[in-house]
């Protein structure tokens, strides 16, 4: 536990580090550089990927979700996924064997970590690579079940289209989070009329075009803001204009502004 679909040696890493004996749930503890990436790969185990430090950057065909510190992101098992690192991380995971991840979610999403499940997340992790159902283990594997299921999601996804006129206007908007462009003119670049547009940004992601291009925005932020980039150069980056307009939206988006909002998560 768990096996891979990937035959990178960092996954192989991994694979050996969890162990193949080490139960229905296993801790893994690896360190990354910034910029570091695993590469798309699934596995047969759900995954609860929690960043002590950095900012982790996870991608499935559904879309990105961006991990601050303190939080974690739920992958279920055969998801095929990425991870993108944005400074130095101390990425902790818990795997779980699919048999015991029924009650958890059945699609990916950040989750928020309690001081509770942190603790418990550390504890996993230093388990020692057999333990029995009667032994201290398996009573902080159900705590952290209890725990798992409590954990309320965070709104740190961006959504991928299918489309191929809307997948021009989200890739260019991805890439470049600071352009300013209407939506009438993507609509242009797109070749499709601008109701069809705003129509499709509704149906394939679930949010408006001004909804999805405030979310990539933040999500740009975020990457920005734990490399150790300034709240000001992070705003002029992308596109506002003034940091009191960034820091209103990033407040209203995440309940605190940056500043405050990093510090919590030390």
């Amino acid at each position: 536990m768990p096996q891979y679909s990937h035959g990178d040696s960092v996954l192989v890493e991994v694979a050996e580090l969890a162990g193949a004996d080490a139960g229905p749930v296993a801790g893994v503890a690896l360190d990354y550089g910034p910029g570091n990436i695993i590469p798309r790969h699934s596995h047969d185990s759900a995954q609860l990927i929690y960043a002590a430090t950095g900012v982790m950057t996870v991608r499935t065909d559904a879309g990105a979700w961006v991990v601050p510190p303190q939080r974690a992101v739920w992958v279920p098992a055969f998801e095929a996924h990425s991870i993108t690192m944005s400074g130095r991380v101390e990425m902790r995971t818990v795997y779980i064997e699919l048999a015991k991840a029924g009650a958890l979610p059945a699609d990916c999403g950040v989750v928020h970590v309690s001081d509770l499940l942190r603790e418990l997340v550390l504890r996993i992790v230093a388990f020692p690579s057999t333990w029995s159902a009667s032994s201290p283990e398996a009573r902080v594997v159900r705590v952290f079940f209890d725990e798992m299921r409590a954990a309320p999601q965070v709104p740190l996804h961006l959504p991928t289209a299918r489309d191929e006129r809307l997948c021009r206007i989200t890739e260019a908007l991805a890439a470049d989070p600071a352009d300013q462009r209407t939506l009438a003119q993507w609509a242009r670049v797109a070749g499709a009329s601008e109701r069809t547009i705003a129509r499709l940004f509704i149906s394939e992601t679930g949010m408006t075009f001004g909804q999805w291009c405030q979310q990539a925005r933040l999500l740009a932020a975020l990457q920005r803001l734990a490399l150790g980039q300034s709240v000001t150069a992070t705003a002029l980056d992308l596109g506002y204009d003034s940091t009191s307009a960034f820091i209103a939206m990033f407040k209203k988006a995440l309940g605190r502004t940056p500043g405050r909002y990093f510090q919590s998560l030390e």
